[in-house]
Order: C-alpha cells, then structure tokens, then sequence
C-alpha cells in the first residue's frame, strides 16, 4: 500500500509540475478574478488527473494503444480550445484595459471547474503517461485498494500543486492591479498560451 501511495504522488506530481498551457491560463484566470475561482479550476484539472490516474491503473495495456488511435485529433482539439482562448483573452485584456479591476469573478466556481477539467481531459499524453507509469511499475499498484490509493494519491499530488499555481495567481492579481500591469499579464498570458497551442499542434 505505502508502495502505491508512493507512486500515486510521484504520478501525480511527475503530470502537474511541468508548466504548460493549463498552468499558464490558470494562473491567469486566477490572477483576473479571485482565489476562490482559481481554486475551483485548480481543483479540475486535478480532477482530470485523477480519472486519468484511475483510468490507467484500470485499464493498464489496453488503454495507451486506444489513446494512441484517437491522440492526433484530440491534439487538434485541445490545441484549438487554447488558441481560441488565447485570442479570447486578448481581446477581453484590450477592451478591459482602463476599467476598474473587477472584485467578483468573471465565472462562477463552478463553471472554472468544469471547463478546466474538460481542458485537461483533452490531453491524451496525460493517459498515456500514467499508462507508462503503471506498466512500469509492474507489481507495485496491483488489486483494487493500492488502485484505489495510487489514484487518490495522484489527485492529491497534482491538486497541491495546481492550489499553488492559482495562489501565486492571485498574488500576482494584487500586486498588477493597475491598467498596465493587467495589460501586460494578459498579453503576456495570451501570448504564452497561444505559443504553446502551436507547439501542441504541430508536435507528433
């Protein structure tokens, strides 16, 4: 069991360190609402990968080939879904530049967890990579207990870390509150995400 805890959070921190495009535009929607809008969206993408996790220990070797079948449109996909929100971020950064900072949130919680969750769960390198982990990992998750802890384990490691990410936004959403520094950070964001759309797109 402790083996599987082990794993689960190596997992889980092994998907949600590496800064891609979810960690930029989480930080983002953090840093232009509220924590508490970016911690629902933190929460999702955890979520995301702790399905992934469940889904990879579930499934083992069946599931990396048929993943593997549908990864090109679904690189497509996602890559789109960013591309658009980049362009959406810009214009809103444009229109939204000389107006006060908003104190609500420009999204119920809910909806930032839904959309971050449907986001991550476009990204099949993420089942793909818990699928390597496990047949990696030989015996060390087998039965449905350790299955069950390696995947809690795994939500647990990418939600610390995403929960880190959406409070760093939303420090950075204190300290740039004036039109250029919200100026700056959404294009700058923007631009960051738009960037690795492409290199989403045009990898593979």
């Amino acid at each position: 069991m402790t083996g599987a805890l082990a794993a689960g959070l190596l997992a889980g921190y092994g998907i949600a360190v590496p800064v891609g495009a979810i960690a930029a535009y989480l930080v983002s929607l953090t840093a232009r609402t509220n924590l508490r809008t970016g911690a629902c969206a933190a929460l999702g993408v955890a979520t995301a990968d702790g399905l992934y996790a469940l889904a990879a220990v579930a499934g083992g070797a069946a599931l990396a080939p048929l993943i593997r079948t549908v990864q090109t449109p679904l690189r497509w996909t996602a890559a789109a879904v960013l591309l658009a929100l980049a362009a959406h971020g810009t214009v809103r950064t444009l229109r939204r530049r000389h107006a006060p900072r908003a104190a609500e949130p420009e999204l119920p919680g809910h909806r930032a967890y839904l959309g971050l969750l449907w986001l991550t769960l476009l990204n099949p390198i993420t089942v793909v990579y818990f699928a390597a982990l496990v047949l990696g990992g030989g015996e060390t998750v087998s039965g449905t207990a350790q299955r069950a802890v390696f995947a809690a384990a795994a939500f647990a490691a990418s939600a610390s870390w995403q929960l880190l990410l959406a409070g760093g936004g939303a420090l950075l959403g204190r300290a740039l509150t004036g039109p250029r520094g919200r100026l700056a950070t959404g294009l700058t964001s923007s631009l960051l995400i738009g960037g690795l759309a492409v290199r989403l797109a045009l990898s593979g």
